[in-house]
């Protein structure tokens, strides 16, 4: 969990500049295996319906920083609403 709480923080500190391979260790973490991982985007289950849905896209090594804002707002309702805190 260390390393993922380090890059969640990071993520929340300067989403502008998170790499696309780091999200996707957060995103695994959370949200368990991509449903599409050859080609971009990558795509996670949530365990409700709409949005903030999971669909991150790779910019060059980098994760664009509208999908890290949808990934935290994700990560805050699954612990708040369903009570998973990892």
């Amino acid at each position: 969990m260390g390393k993922v709480a380090e890059i969640v923080l990071q993520m929340r500190n300067n989403p502008q500049n998170v790499r696309f391979a780091d999200l996707c260790v957060v995103c695994d973490y959370y949200f368990g295996t991509a449903r599409q991982k050859g080609s971009s985007p990558r795509i996670y289950k949530t365990p409700w319906q709409g949005d903030p849905r999971i669909n991150i896209q790779n910019d060059k090594g980098k994760a664009k920083a509208y999908q890290v804002k949808q990934a935290l707002k994700a990560i805050e309702i699954l612990e708040v609403n369903h009570g998973t805190k990892k």
